[in-house]
């Protein structure tokens, strides 16, 4: 009686005919057990030791259709080509002579898994293969055009399985892993094949796949084979609500219900998987890593705006407020903190919600409006200080008034998510701001006539004035190394800040200055208008008669330095050059070379067309080249102004006849104006009146002013760069990234980040080994010295930290080690090498030469404790790998 009759492909045919026909002895008649698959070709062609042998293919049912088929093919074909008859017939029912024409004189049986090896080109299988037969049946059916790849002596269960899943899913299954899998889900038509497998199949490599990566391919499989394939991100995205302690029962259940038949456990792993996959992707198109870029961005949003939706399909939408994935969630945090904006504990609290929002970082403008309201908010928060003296008045509009204008102008300008509930929040809290300068500049104006009636060179009152910034700061900085005079016309102190604030992240730049902790405020001349100003600043004398370009040249000579000076029209070179030829020639001569860019003045008239709130150092032509220049030569730099500036706010123009300028004229002082003469003025006779009001200007609008009585307009603001530390003049300091921004906007009162109080162990119970010792009466004590108290404290006391030093060469002092790594943990574990240096002191004189000397100490056995990061501008300690290596504990 026949066996049934197994489905024998066109692969198992040449398989049998490769491994029979070599032996065959010339017979060219094949009998196999089974029947042909419907559809197969009947026609083919098979290579044989090297040859190619023509293949015909019969389906027979019976001895007689065998027999014909066998005679047609004797009379019709090549002499070398072979008849495979399949059939179910039984050998005893086959005449012999029949069965003398076939291969084996017998029909040959089809074991699928004997195939299987050999299709691999295999010695033996791995006995899980022959137990899995979904496998082998599988493995046959998707073997690939070229064949399987040749495994070797032995076909594994996890090779196997590889081959199949990379063949099904169309991926390189070596190395596959959750991202890959999330990417297949939404594109091609992968997850369709898969849907379509049989059963038994998908079920077996989604097992594979879920003991080689881990349970989070389980939902996502079991997404795809329900045809949910394009969703399946996005329903991830909805997943990670069920890690959501604050999510009420309810909400759980209905999440659950997105994902049914799955195990929660699973659900969470492929939630998280999913939003680890979203935040790899963000980093790629940040840092334009190979396959990211900004096509990364847009996918990532594309998945999360369908997450959105779905929730709102699913009626989830509040319930999922609290979500750091959904582009719903980031808009309910940006109006949780516009409404908190009134307090600024509680704004800071909400800023650390929505900073935690994945999206935070591709709506960059958005968290940078939130950012600078918060700080604006922190700043109102602070004593509104005195204005005693205008010195004090120019110092604080660099050091702290200027951050606010920056902020306020930020914010001002709003952010590009259009809520009318957070534009609106914005909008009264920069006019709390506004409110707030006026106050702080009417204050200021009071003690500006008087001062301006006396203020000269040879009686400064404890002003640098614009004339004698050279002399004080360029000076000593020739006394090392000629420097680099760069004169922005219109920088005032906000966007000094902003300037400042990026050429921190500059690698190799040191900002440095005279006075500890603090940037300087020259004051402008009255009016700072014409060429007044920018010829009392390059030729050190208001009031110069010679051109600027003259002027410096004497200043300099005057000082034993020769001196080039370029308006902005001499720096730009010709086709493929940024710099002329004649500037670059000065900077790599032994010359002070002076450079004046108009581009922040320039705007001033006509504004920045397309451009929001904010200087750049990309924003100032020629800026970052001349920088550049600086520093391969060596070059100490000095960014200076004559004046600053206000913003117009859209105020009509006051029409005045006489003599007058944007915001000065002659005549009497009116409301928010005010009259002044001295040896400074140098418009009007001597005798200007002029408006500390930011609103008031005179004749047509512009974008900005300047020539008032304003702080932000008389205040000039001085940055000097070092590419070295080494030439630091005699008494100044180096400017940390950390000190120089005002306390309110790094967040803290004191300037640092606060450390929360570490608990304390409780002290042991000495009663019995106090008993033990006996109960003298008259015991001596030597008197305790002080436990350490600071984390820094406990290492350097700490048996590790006495192991490591014996393997370090003059080691710096215990309490220096001490210092800096507090300071480091204080800010947070991050800390500019700047600070550190400071935090150092004397130690640090060389600074690569001490850090590499910390991280000798207290990098163990090679793990990173302790590192440069930011291409070196940074120092990063990993605080709890510290307590852990030194075994110290948070007490």
């Amino acid at each position: 009686m026949s066996t049934p009759a197994p489905a024998v492909s066109k692969r198992v045919l040449e398989t049998l005919l490769q491994e029979y026909l070599p032996d065959a002895a010339g017979r060219r008649l094949v009998l196999v057990h089974g029947s042909y698959e419907p559809g197969a070709p009947t026609r083919f062609s098979v290579s044989v030791d090297e040859q190619r042998c023509a293949v015909q293919v019969s389906d027979q049912a019976g001895v007689l259709g065998i027999a014909a088929a066998w005679l047609d093919h004797q009379g019709s074909t090549g002499e070398g080509d072979v008849l495979v008859v399949t059939t179910q017939v039984d050998d005893e029912e086959l005449d012999w002579d029949l069965r003398g024409h076939a291969v084996r004189q017998r029909k040959l049986s089809v074991d699928p898994a004997e195939v299987v090896r050999a299709r691999f080109g295999a010695n033996r299988l791995d006995p899980r293969i022959w137990e899995a037969r979904w496998l082998v049946s599988a493995l046959l059916a998707a073997e690939p055009t070229q064949g399987w790849a040749q495994a070797g002596r032995v076909l594994t269960y996890d090779a196997a399985l590889r081959a199949l899943t990379g063949q099904r899913l169309g991926l390189d299954a070596a190395g596959l892993d959750v991202d890959q899998l999330l990417a297949w889900t939404r594109g091609g038509g992968g997850p369709l094949r898969f849907a379509e497998l049989p059963n038994a199949e998908r079920a077996g490599i989604t097992r594979w796949l879920t003991e080689t990566i881990g349970q989070a391919v389980e939902p996502l499989l079991a997404l795809v084979a329900a045809g949910r394939g394009a969703n399946t991100m996005a329903l991830g995205v909805l997943g990670s609500a069920l890690d959501d302690p604050s999510i009420t029962p309810d909400t759980a259940v209905a999440v659950g219900g997105l994902f049914p038949g799955i195990r929660a456990d699973a659900v969470r792993e492929f939630a998280t998987a999913v939003a680890g996959t979203l935040a790899r992707w963000l980093a790629s198109a940040r840092h334009g890593t190979a396959g990211g870029g900004l096509h990364a961005a847009d996918d990532v949003l594309r998945v999360l705006d369908r997450a959105d939706e779905l929730a709102g399909q699913a009626g989830l939408q509040q319930a999922l407020r609290g979500s750091p994935l959904l582009p719903s969630a980031l808009r309910a945090r940006q109006r949780d903190l516009a409404a908190a904006l009134p307090d600024p504990a509680a704004a800071e609290r909400a800023l650390v919600e929505l900073e935690r929002h994945l999206l935070a970082e591709v709506y960059a403008q958005q968290r940078q409006a939130a950012r600078m309201a918060v700080r604006i908010a922190r700043w109102l928060g602070t004593p509104e200080p005195e204005v005693r003296s205008v010195a004090a008045g120019l110092r604080q509009q660099v050091t702290e008034w200027g951050w606010a204008d920056w902020a306020r102008e930020v914010v001002w300008a709003g952010d590009d998510s259009a809520d009318p509930q957070v534009a609106d929040a914005y909008r009264r809290l920069c006019e709390r701001a506004i409110q707030r300068r006026d106050r702080l500049d009417q204050r200021f104006a009071e003690r500006l006539a008087p001062w301006a009636e006396r203020a000269a060179t040879q009686a400064p009152q404890d002003c640098l004035l614009i004339e004698d910034v050279l002399d004080r700061v360029a000076v000593p900085l020739a006394r090392s190394k000629v420097p680099l005079v760069v004169v922005l016309p219109g920088m005032n102190a906000a966007v000094a800040a902003e300037l400042g604030q990026e050429l921190a992240q500059w690698q190799h730049w040191v900002e440095a200055g005279p006075e500890p902790g603090a940037r300087l405020a020259a004051a402008a001349a009255v009016p700072s208008t014409g060429g007044t100003g920018l010829a009392a600043l390059l030729s050190g004398t208001l009031g110069n008669e010679d051109t600027a370009q003259a002027g410096f040249a004497a200043f300099w000579k005057r000082h034993r330095k020769q001196a080039k000076l370029f308006t902005s029209a001499e720096i730009g070179g010709g086709a493929g050059h940024r710099l002329d030829g004649e500037v670059l020639t000065a900077l790599a001569e032994d010359k002070v070379v002076g450079l004046v860019l108009d581009t922040i003045d320039d705007t001033l008239g006509r504004g920045r067309p397309g451009s929001g709130a904010g200087w750049r150092i990309g924003d100032i032509r020629f800026l970052g080249e001349l920088l550049a220049q600086a520093s391969s030569y060596g070059r100490p730099v000095l960014l200076a102004t004559d004046h600053g500036h206000v913003l117009d706010r859209g105020t009509p123009g006051v029409e005045i006849d006489g003599e007058h300028g944007a915001r000065w004229r002659t005549g009497a002082a009116g409301e928010g104006e005010l009259e002044l003469t001295g040896p400074r003025v140098g418009d009007g006779g001597g005798r200007v009146t002029v408006p500390w009001r930011t609103g008031i200007h005179y004749g047509r609008a512009r974008a900005g002013y300047h020539g008032g009585a304003n702080p932000a307009e008389l205040a000039a603001p001085v940055l000097v760069l070092l590419p070295s530390r080494e030439l630091l003049p005699s008494g100044w300091s180096a400017l940390s990234p950390e000190s120089v921004p005002p306390a309110w906007w790094r967040g803290t009162s004191s300037g640092r980040p606060e450390a929360a109080p570490e608990p304390r162990k409780p002290a042991r119970d000495r009663g019995k080994a106090t008993a033990q010792q006996g109960a003298a009466l008259f015991e001596v004590h030597e008197p305790a010295a002080p436990a350490p108290s600071s984390l820094g404290e406990r290492v350097v006391a700490s048996k590790v930290y006495e192991a490591q030093k014996v393997f370090v060469r003059k080691a710096p002092a215990a309490k220096v080690v001490a210092a800096v790594l507090d300071r480091i943990v204080e800010a947070g574990g991050t800390l500019s090498v700047t600070a550190v240096v400071a935090a150092a002191g004397t130690a640090a004189r060389n600074p690569d030469g001490f850090l590499a000397t910390l991280q000798r100490l207290l990098n163990v056995e090679g793990y990173p404790v302790i590192e440069p990061i930011d291409a070196g501008r940074n120092v990063k300690v990993q605080v709890e790998l510290l307590r852990e290596q030194f075994e110290v504990d948070g007490t």
